[in-house]
């Protein structure tokens, strides 16, 4: 399957730049997966759409300031890092600009002293392996040091990182926010659990390869990027009894559906309580063994999401509301309107 098949225009305005002032005034289409039917309506309506008994699954990772801005040591010279994943210890694999000045040894300090890094080992892509020195704990030294990751499509600056985190954030670990749970207020769940839709949490560290393009001609070749992911023995009994009840489980966002639909496969269809890295790569052909709806954002073209999605509602139904979402000015990507696929 050629990844152009998955291509549409989209106008650069419709990028969203910044989160509106209230989470859950962004607008809400509501796709049809059978037949294609097409709702407009706004977030804070979305328990309309949902029953008693539903499941609504939510990713709380919490993304880390993880872009850092210091300088090399031995210079002085201006060195970005973002921090990509924990390997052991003190140890993180980053990415660093510019590469070509930061080699195994080069010595990196950030603020005002209180961190440094010490280059371990080089890779591609100016990828690099750093050891990290400080007092205390780390991600306090990070919380007060780091800058968020934001999306290389956002240019704006972020005036309140919380807005890039989501409201049940809890688990420290993300290179990037869930951002279809960005839409959720406290208050908003509070109502859909009164209406008794049931709320279940899992945990899956969204990696820089959710925007990496797909560069493969042919879906085929392209290789997924893995990330880690952990369902608890709580949340596994939940979804296994809303499955036995009748209930329809709808996981926010394609994290959530990347985690469940793995830990399905590996188990004929059921809900086990587990941890470890998912690469699953999902796109028109596949079967979905967990989810029965998703609630999501507007994503890029010739992307891995719009593709997942098109393996959940079908890739001309997909095509056909995102050209709808163009002509009526919705607002796309991290900080843009949502979709319910029911």
């Amino acid at each position: 399957m050629k990844v152009d098949l998955f291509d549409f225009h989209l106008p650069e305005e419709l990028i969203a730049q910044t989160p509106l002032k209230e989470r859950d005034k962004s607008r809400l289409m509501v796709l049809d997966k059978k037949t294609g039917e097409l709702a407009h309506d706004h977030f804070y309506n979305i328990g309309d759409y949902l029953q008693e008994g539903d499941c609504l699954v939510l990713n709380d990772t919490r993304v880390l300031p993880a872009r850092l801005f210091g300088t090399k040591a031995e210079t002085g010279a201006n060195i970005e890092v973002l921090l990509l994943k924990q390997e052991e210890g003190d140890v993180w694999e980053t990415l660093v600009k510019p590469a070509k000045r930061v080699r195994k040894g080069t010595v990196i300090t950030f603020g005002d002293g209180r961190l440094k890094a010490i280059c371990q080992e080089e890779m591609d892509q100016g990828g690099r392996m750093l050891e990290f020195h400080y007092e205390g704990i780390f991600y306090e030294v990070l919380e007060s040091l780091g800058e968020m990751p934001l999306p290389p499509y956002i240019k704006e600056r972020l005036e309140d990182r919380e807005r890039y985190q989501t409201v049940y954030a809890r688990e420290q670990g993300s290179a990037a926010a869930p951002t279809a749970g960005l839409h959720f207020t406290e208050e908003l769940i509070e109502q859909l659990k009164e209406k008794g839709v049931h709320i279940a949490f899992i945990t899956l560290h969204v990696g820089l390869g959710t925007f990496r393009p797909v560069s493969a001609e042919d879906l085929e070749e392209h290789d997924m990027h893995a990330e880690f992911y952990q369902m608890t023995e709580g949340t596994a009994a939940l979804l296994n009894n809303v499955k036995e009840q009748g209930g329809r489980i709808v996981s926010v966002g394609t994290t959530s559906t990347r985690t469940l639909e793995t830990i399905a496969s590996k188990h004929d269809g059921q809900f086990v309580a587990s941890s470890g890295w998912t690469s699953i790569f999902i796109f028109p052909g596949y079967e979905f063994k967990a989810i029965d709806g998703m609630i999501t954002n507007f994503h890029l073209p010739k992307s891995t999401l719009i593709m997942l999605i098109s393996a959940l509602a079908g890739r001309e139904n997909v095509l056909h509301a995102y050209n709808k979402a163009v002509e009526e000015k919705y607002r796309f990507f991290s900080f843009g309107d949502a979709m319910f696929i029911r």
